[in-house]
């Protein structure tokens, strides 16, 4: 097939690291082209040189599209030719219409006045390609996730795209929203629209890609043709760990002890919208030595659950009781409810979870100061012990500790939320979609700290999209929906089918 990009020999370094090494990709064109690899491992750093974030000049090699030498100063002259990167980290204005986002920046002008009947009626169009049948003048922060991100294609689609590159599309979105992103893939490949697709979910990358790249340490493993022969996912791990992984579950023998936290009849009211009631009646336990998950789709009302629990970081008007070891504890704030054994981490890790500016060190110890002080000043020795300690005990991979967290990929700054909410000493930790944009090997090293706390005695919540995930790790599973929930399954009876049917039953009773 005729190529529409060749990257050859890239290498691009950093001060003491070199992020990618002599690596190569080749895009044919009209197809879906996967570029896999775990967190580290160059796939953004390499889209970055691509789409002229790290402009010509700043590394090694060369770039041919369409069949001529390119050398990008900058996000517009990669956007010009028809390069369109849409991040993980969606790129639009909340406060801003869809009209407006999708044409910011590029407004059609007549007379030096924005056309606004032009606008809207391109916009329509543009929207209509991608299955929405939003109004223009609708506001985006009204939008729900999977709808910004077609959102996000379709000013890529504004914008005459010919080589569409996705980061992470549909980390974090439900099942239902994937496939329908995926289709629409489907559907620009057949208008011959070519697509580099990141992705750390393989079974995604099966269903659509017709060829995968898999990148280990800055280096170009294997480029795999699908439709030569049959790619399995243990093929595409193997290439991506460079070992094989027999279980993508690590094995556990549950030794589940007494109730450890139990929380009873708790209500939630939004904390803008005094009429809208988020939390309904909600009562759960966990054991000590148990790990339970909560199951829902996307606005059911597990992170709105989880967070009010942790200190009242959301909503009002909360009541109910929650329970420690039989003993009604105060979680009133967050300070409390980590003084009370309870310790939360959050889904978006880069506007809750870290302070980006701030290092490694400094992350870790950040909840729980008190242990590395005396009379008030901190002990830097101290301190650089506890964050070299959990650096090794995770695998964070950065040379020191004092490396700032911005500077680490994905599962790296996971990994350091992690030791932050660790070092705190919880009995109970509630895990909102911890392995959220983290590769399998990533993956796993979490859920052995997850099997290594239940082993210890503590209680382990974990709130995920990923309904396989929750089967391979819980014990007992919570199903949310609409705020209240459904009914619990034990880990002998849960499967898909049966989540999914206490979700649409609830729904028909609403």
């Amino acid at each position: 097939m005729e190529s529409i990009l060749e990257m050859r020999g890239i290498t691009k370094s950093f001060p003491g690291v070199k992020a990618l090494d002599d690596v190569n990709l080749k895009v044919a064109r009209g197809e879906i082209h996967a570029l896999v690899g775990e967190n580290g491992a160059g796939k953004s750093t390499l889209m970055k040189v691509l789409s002229g974030v790290y402009p010509h000049g700043s590394y090694e090699g060369e770039i041919t599209f369409e069949g001529k030498p390119v050398a990008f100063s900058g996000i517009a002259d990669s956007e010009r030719v028809g390069i369109i990167i849409i991040h993980q980290e969606l790129a639009l204005v909340p406060l801003l219409s869809i009209a407006e986002n999708i044409f910011l920046g590029n407004e059609i002008v007549r007379g030096g006045v924005i056309d606004w009947p032009e606008t809207n009626a391109r916009t329509e169009k543009l929207l209509r390609k991608v299955g929405l049948d939003e109004r223009p003048s609708a506001l985006v922060d009204t939008l729900g996730v999977g709808k910004q991100q077609l959102v996000e294609i379709a000013k890529a689609l504004s914008k005459e795209v010919k080589l569409l590159i996705l980061d992470e599309p549909t980390a974090a979105l439900q099942e239902n929203d994937s496939q329908k992103l995926l289709d629409l893939l489907l559907e620009f490949k057949a208008q011959g629209i070519s697509s580099i697709l990141i992705s750390h979910k393989l079974n995604e990358v099966s269903r659509v890609a017709d060829s995968i790249t898999v990148l280990r340490d800055g280096r170009t493993v294997s480029t795999l043709d699908c439709h030569s022969e049959a790619i399995s996912e243990e093929r595409i791990i193997r290439d991506m760990v460079g070992r094989d992984m027999a279980h993508r579950y690590p094995e556990r023998t549950p030794r589940i002890g007494e109730t450890l936290l139990e929380v009873k009849d708790w209500n939630v009211w939004h904390p803008l919208h005094a009429d809208r009631q988020v939390i309904r009646n909600a009562s759960l336990k966990v054991a000590a030595g148990e790990i339970v998950g909560i199951a829902g789709l996307m606005g059911s009302g597990r992170t709105e659950l989880a967070m009010s629990l942790f200190g009242r970081s959301y909503g009002r008007n909360i009541s109910g009781t929650v329970r420690l070891r039989g003993q009604e504890i105060d979680v009133s704030t967050v300070g409390r409810a980590i003084d009370a054994g309870i310790a939360y981490v959050t889904e978006d890790r880069k506007a809750l979870g870290l302070i980006l500016e701030e290092d490694v060190l400094r992350n870790t110890t950040l909840a729980n100061l008190a242990r590395v002080s005396r009379s008030g000043v901190i002990n830097d020795a101290e301190e650089r012990q506890v964050a070299e300690g959990y650096r090794r005990r995770l695998g964070v991979r950065t040379p020191t500790v004092f490396q700032k967290v911005m500077n680490l990929s994905g599962g790296n700054q996971q990994k350091v939320v992690l030791a932050k909410w660790l070092f705190t000493e919880p009995e109970v930790l509630i895990l909102d979609e911890p392995t959220r944009g983290i590769d399998v090997g990533a993956k796993f090293e979490i859920y052995n700290i997850m099997n290594e706390l239940a082993d210890e005695g503590k209680g382990v919540i974990m709130i995920s999209s990923e309904m396989p995930e929750l089967l391979g790790m819980c014990d007992r599973i919570y199903v949310m929906n609409e705020g209240a929930i459904q009914g619990e399954l034990s880990r002998d009876e849960a499967s898909q089918e049966k989540i999914m049917s206490m979700i649409v039953r609830s729904k028909e009773n609403v």
